[in-house]
């Protein structure tokens, strides 16, 4: 049975790139899912990734760049305030500057360095680095 859809794609892509895989399938496919793996994008530490619609829920394929450590999600999803985001940087990230923090807030799904920029806080979702 599954009961955190974010989590297990996480898993799928920490999993696919310890060993060395140059692309996964994440399954069942989520608007979350979609939003995360589009922040991972943007910031370098994924390469591409396309919608495969299966008549069902869908699926995600992503390109694996081999740039990534670890990734995770946070559980569970605290709120962070604008103020608060460098206590969750030392809580979730190895070190400053490095890796980024996933946000959902309400102007989409945002790494941290993008929402404090804003001025905005959420509910954390993830990390990678």
């Amino acid at each position: 049975m599954l009961m955190d859809p974010l989590a297990d794609a996480m898993s799928i892509i920490k999993n696919a790139e310890s060993v060395g895989k140059p692309k996964c399938i994440i399954h069942p496919a989520s608007k979350i899912i979609g939003r995360t793996l589009k922040v991972m994008a943007d910031s370098g530490y994924i390469g591409e990734f396309e919608f495969i619609d299966d008549g069902k829920s869908g699926m995600f394929k992503v390109k694996l760049l081999g740039r990534m450590n670890c990734c995770g999600v946070i559980k569970p999803r605290f709120a962070a305030k604008v103020n608060e985001l460098e206590k969750w940087e030392k809580r979730f990230l190895p070190a400053r500057d490095l890796g980024l923090l996933i946000l959902s807030t309400n102007n989409g799904v945002l790494a941290h360095n993008q929402a404090r920029s804003i001025g905005i806080g959420g509910q954390l979702l993830a990390y990678v680095y």
